[in-house]
């Protein structure tokens, strides 16, 4: 135990580390710097490589942030940020997010809904890169490193799994074409995809990797629509989507399709049972008092 931990902390101190206070603690921190990263890239910066630098730069700051609130707040060592597996864990994240859409797509192919037209030049995939990487930290902290990873303190990881998956999936009701089927898709499948994510490697790299590569995917390479925000017009590939909105997933885009929510649906539950094995899943915290075990991951 250091130094830190072994000093009583104050009254405010003590009113921060409250789940609720310090959850909107958090969100107001990773919010004002995510938009303010937003502003920055928008309004100051030429070209994607200026862009991508000033988007690295909101990510750093969002992830030292996050490190510094937890350190001083909740007086613990930021396990779920820990350097040593970053690299193989967030590139393998960016592939399983490219992986997983590309497979929609390719089911999408097969079953005639997704027709592709033509290729646009190859410079169009950089300046795509710099709004998926920044969302996918500012997400990912807040939703896995934050709003779960305190619930599941609390109520353990399967009722955690529920409340972050709801909150995840109404947090897209302010998204331009948000519909009910979208809502409800992404609350299932993205809620238990990220969240597995966590519970199986109890850091939140492959969650962010998978995230954004899964958005930049989504919208920059295949040309589609991103959880109903408007769809971008320079993708690589030149597409046309014609079937029902349960195959399309309509104006919401493919993640409100019955194909990504199978597909990724399966993937979370695959990694949630490889967790259950690890012997990552938290019981609630009167279960473990009782087994006299009150410590939390």
């Amino acid at each position: 135990m250091d130094k830190l931990t072994e000093q009583k902390p104050g009254l405010l101190l003590r009113l921060a580390k409250f789940p609720l206070i310090f959850l909107a603690i958090l969100y107001v921190v990773l919010t004002y710097l995510y938009l303010s990263g937003y502003f920055f890239r928008t309004s100051f910066t030429q070209g994607p490589m200026q862009g991508l630098a000033a988007s690295a730069m909101t990510c750093a700051m969002m992830l030292i942030m996050y490190a510094a609130l937890v350190y001083f707040i909740e007086r613990r060592n930021v396990s779920e940020l820990v350097v040593a597996p970053m690299a193989w864990e967030f590139g393998f994240g960016l592939l399983l997010g490219f992986g997983l859409y590309s497979l929609c797509i390719l089911i999408l192919i097969g079953l005639g809904v997704y027709r592709i037209e033509g290729v646009n030049a190859w410079q169009v995939l950089l300046p795509g890169l710099a709004a998926p990487l920044a969302t996918g930290v500012f997400e990912e902290l807040l939703f896995r490193g934050g709003v779960f990873r305190i619930a599941e303190k609390w109520f353990g990881t399967w009722i955690a799994l529920l409340i972050s998956s709801l909150v995840f999936g109404l947090v897209h009701l302010e998204n331009d074409a948000a519909t009910m089927r979208g809502i409800v898709s992404i609350s299932i499948w993205a809620g238990v995809l990220l969240a597995a994510t966590y519970v199986l490697t109890r850091r939140l790299w492959l969650g962010i990797g998978l995230h954004a590569a899964w958005n930049y995917t989504q919208g920059t390479v295949y040309s589609g629509i991103v959880s109903g925000n408007q769809a971008p017009t320079s993708g690589l590939i030149k597409s046309t989507m014609q079937g029902p909105d349960w195959l399309t997933g309509g104006a919401f885009g493919v993640e409100a399709s019955v194909i990504a929510l199978l597909v990724c649906t399966a993937a979370g539950a695959t990694m949630m049972v490889m967790a259950v094995w690890r012997g990552n899943i938290l019981p609630p915290m009167w279960s473990r008092a009782r087994d006299g075990d009150a410590g939390a991951v």
